[in-house]
């Protein structure tokens, strides 16, 4: 595994707070892991322009061995922008909070293999049913199961790149419409409530996105998508199935395993993901908190 170690001065910080981070390499899918920054205290900005600049070459950042509470991780996450609220009601008219739990501990504390909602089980990129998706999702692992409940990362950059010419030519000017009721349909879950409908409907993005600060072209789909835009609707779902599938090869998926303490932030712009049922959901428990920050519309 290839390692790297680059400094960023963090200028007047906060007492206590480091000087420089190291960052090492995950894989050449994307991903590094950085050390040497406690992520409850105040960014400088130096500091925070290397991790963006950091964020933008490698997709995947891990930083390990973190304790933050839900306020901190709020502001963290608000030093790279605002947060974006979600549309999933814990129970009628109330949304769950900025700071949200992915997990499958039920309302008594128990671990369960039957969570309220399992659409993180399947490929997709956060937010993408709104007309300005989401630009990274930080996820903090607060209880993490013995051994397994990984979450994998395509990226589709890496994916589009691979395709043959004629299929770029083809897909060039497709438009997918993207939406919240698309995806409870899905996933399977309970059906989208008409409150959630009104809050998120249907969207069209292009299937094939230019990333805004890179100028990269990758795909943009997942499981939020309901059908292309112009084409017969079951075409179109076997098209997005199709380029779902070449995404998801080995080649272009880096799986992260995850410890206590883990905060992960990654590029909803260029990567799909999806956690994976691989432990045993009905005696271990697994919890993270989760925040996402808004992005632009895509072009």
């Amino acid at each position: 595994m290839a390692q790297t170690q680059t400094e960023a001065t963090a200028g007047p910080a906060p007492s206590g707070a480091p000087g420089a981070f190291s960052l090492r390499r995950l894989s050449e899918i994307g991903g590094v892991e950085i050390t040497g920054i406690d992520l409850s205290l105040p960014l400088s900005a130096r500091t925070k322009d290397a991790i963006y600049a950091a964020f933008l070459e490698h997709f995947i950042l891990v930083f390990p061995g973190q304790d933050l509470d839900p306020a901190a991780q709020e502001a963290f996450s608000r030093q790279f922008g605002d947060l974006e609220g979600n549309v999933r009601r814990l129970v009628p008219g109330v949304l769950a909070p900025l700071v949200n739990l992915v997990t499958n501990v039920d309302d008594n504390g128990n671990p369960t293999e039957t969570p309220p909602t399992h659409g993180n089980y399947f490929w997709h990129t956060d937010k993408s049913y709104r007309p300005a998706p989401s630009l990274a999702t930080i996820l903090h692992a607060k209880l993490v199961p013995s051994s397994g409940g990984d979450t994998q990362f395509a990226n589709t950059g890496m994916a589009y790149d691979a395709l043959p010419e004629a299929t770029k030519q083809r897909i060039a000017t497709l438009k997918v419409v993207h939406s919240w009721e698309a995806s409870r349909r899905n996933t399977g879950n309970v059906p989208a409530t008409a409150e959630e409908i009104a809050d998120s409907p249907p969207v069209t993005h292009p299937l094939v996105r230019t990333h805004p600060d890179t100028g990269r072209k990758v795909l943009y789909m997942g499981t939020h998508t309901s059908h292309i835009e112009g084409m017969d609707y079951e075409e179109g779902r076997a098209l997005l199935r199709e380029l779902l599938e070449f995404a998801e090869q080995p080649q272009f998926v880096f799986t992260h395993q995850w410890r206590p303490g883990d905060v992960v932030m990654w590029d909803n712009r260029t990567l799909l993901h999806r956690a994976v049922r691989n432990y045993d959901m009905k005696l271990e428990k697994r919890l993270l908190h989760r925040t996402v920050v808004k992005g632009t519309k895509p072009v």
